[in-house]
């Protein structure tokens, strides 16, 4: 029996808090090794928050996931190192998120092979430029610097007066 990519089933993992994008889109799945012969893997995770507490759900949900495809051993570890960024979200996961009405962050987009060098999130005064997923206007203000999830906050479009979560912007 062939066994499924270990990448492509741990990239395929839906995110527990926001299901509408993977593993993959968010760009935290790191380093995925295998031993076929073992049917073994061993898959880097680094989440989006520190301190997100979807964390033991996501690698339960790796975990299962990997089981389910045929794997018969799985190690998960926790990277911290290089941190996650907003950069690391994929044009599909910036697209499904825009799509659920979820403001991606500006800036460039992930791509494999590259890490993004470290930054932090500010839980200060917001970016300027954050873009309505509904209207697409530029002008937003600041609600609330926590929204649904750890990485989120609250604005409000000027435009169509529209409150909308966005990620929170990483600062230079």
């Amino acid at each position: 029996q062939r066994l499924l990519s270990a990448n492509d089933v741990v990239s395929a993992v839906p995110d527990p808090e926001m299901p509408y994008v993977t593993l993959g889109d968010l760009g935290v799945v790191g380093a995925v090794r295998v031993d076929e012969d073992a049917r073994s893997v061993r898959v880097e995770l680094t989440p989006t928050y520190l301190g997100c507490p979807a964390t033991e759900v996501i690698q339960q949900d790796v975990k299962t996931a990997l089981l389910d495809a045929g794997w018969q051993s799985v190690a998960i570890e926790l990277r911290f190192d290089p941190p996650w960024t907003p950069e690391r979200i994929t044009r599909q996961g910036r697209a499904k998120l825009a799509a659920e009405g979820i403001a991606p962050p500006a800036g460039r987009t992930g791509s494999k092979g590259t890490d993004p060098a470290p930054v932090f999130v500010t839980l200060g005064r917001a970016p300027a430029e954050v873009r309505c997923p509904r209207c697409g206007a530029a002008q937003t203000d600041l609600i609330s610097a926590f929204g649904p999830a750890p990485c989120q906050e609250l604005r409000r479009c000027a435009t169509c007066r529209e409150p909308f979560p966005a990620i929170k912007r990483a600062s230079r």
